[in-house]
């Protein structure tokens, strides 16, 4: 088989799909933008070639550049994993006739408002919602739905320019600051428990399921600087019938979505309404997310995923043996990094436990604590027992400091 992957070395993380690929027998044309010899000795070994264009989310530059591919070769699949490429790519296999996942389910899956408005009409439990072009529409909504509300870009992803306002004062200083000249989502804030359920799915069938807790929920996570905020993926997904519910409402969004051979990352709340959908991406989580799913595991889920991808299947069983989870360590002010302590506390306490940490060396310049659980310093654990897991990363966060100025 014949893939075409787009981006093949950014993030890193890309490169373990492009080695899945390979591993599993295809023959894998990559293309990005970034120059050929960026691309190190063991990524050029798993392509067949590579090729750079100038901006790949341009459908008609990469629309001519598959072109030139089917004129060389047969072309059987056209693949990305990154959240802004998934409409430009899904467009341009509609033009070069590729299987894949189409148009409307890419954009179902990228514009909010569109995707909650298809789900609502097929039964799933989700807040309310609009799309708003003007101040005057926010407004209106505002008086139809009530306070808290939260607004986000319509096809943002995570909690990037995400902001919730609780009054009317704050609402206008939200739209003053981020101005709506292009359309937004405005959406009912639901209150609960946050986490994420994500899939591999066969034709529309989730073949691989993992379902991960965010503490605290993602919103809070991304504006405390004094937070060291952390994700679980549970090993329970199959033994507590609670996750049962959200197994089968998983189903119905693929469904009403036309979510047909991909993976999937979808946002839930659980709280006083029960369980409501929050958003769905047709495509792997982020933030190092299957690197726990296959360390908790005891499989390679981007070789699960390359065999999806070529030969429709696939054959791996999730062991369930341990939990895995990461907690994000802040610097305590922006500036550079100037050093750690705690460090050999918690490698005493939990040392067999850890998977990795990632620690920058002082003189390191800092990221925003708005960049994401991974931006700065991180510690990943496994343990067969969940809550001790939480126990653990809960101990590593209130130990470890990560000093800065």
């Amino acid at each position: 088989m014949n893939v075409v992957f787009v981006e093949p070395s950014f993030p890193p993380t890309q490169r373990h799909f492009v080695r899945a690929l390979a591993e599993v027998g295809a023959t894998v044309v990559g293309v990005g933008e970034r120059p050929g010899d960026w691309l190190d000795d063991e990524l050029r070994g798993w392509l067949s070639e590579y090729h750079q264009i100038d901006n790949v989310t341009d459908v008609g530059h990469l629309t001519d550049f598959v072109r030139w591919v089917q004129g060389r070769m047969w072309v059987d699949r056209l693949e990305t994993t990154i959240e802004a490429h998934t409409l430009p790519v899904a467009q341009v296999r509609e033009t070069c006739s590729i299987p894949g996942t189409s148009v409307r389910t890419a954009w179902l899956c990228r514009d909010k408002p569109s995707m909650k408005q298809a789900l609502r009409e097929a039964g799933v439990p989700t807040a309310a919602s609009t799309a708003a072009d003007t101040a005057a529409q926010v407004y209106a909504f505002a008086d139809a739905v009530g306070f808290p509300l939260i607004l986000k870009p319509r096809s943002g992803a995570g909690a990037l320019d995400t902001v919730r306002v609780d009054t009317r004062g704050e609402l206008q200083a939200a739209l003053d600051g981020m101005g709506v000249a292009a359309s937004i989502a405005v959406e009912e804030f639901v209150e609960g428990h946050e986490g994420f359920y994500d899939t591999l799915s066969v034709h529309g069938e989730p073949r691989l399921e993992f379902v991960s807790h965010y503490f605290p929920n993602v919103l809070e996570a991304m504006r405390s600087r004094w937070i060291s905020p952390e994700f679980l993926a549970t090993n329970r997904v199959d033994s507590e019938p609670d996750y049962q519910q959200l197994k089968e409402m998983g189903r119905r969004v693929n469904e009403a979505l036309g979510i047909g051979t991909s993976a999937t990352h979808m946002e839930w709340f659980f709280g006083p309404k029960g369980l409501r959908f929050s958003e769905i991406g047709c495509r792997p989580p982020g933030v190092g997310a299957w690197d726990l799913y296959s360390a908790g595991n005891e499989i390679d889920l981007y070789r699960a995923w390359a065999d999806s991808v070529v030969h429709s299947d696939v054959w791996h069983r999730p062991s369930r043996a341990y939990a895995a989870g990461i907690v994000a360590l802040r610097p305590t002010q922006d500036g550079h990094v100037r050093g750690y302590e705690g460090v050999d506390e918690v490698q005493a306490r939990h040392g067999r436990w850890v998977l990795d940490a990632h620690l920058p060396p002082p003189g390191t310049p800092t990221q925003p604590v708005a960049a994401g659980y991974m931006a700065n310093a991180y510690v990943r654990m496994r343990h067969p027992d969940y809550d001790v897991l939480r126990g653990m990363l809960d101990d590593v966060g209130r130990t470890v400091r990560v000093h800065a100025g």
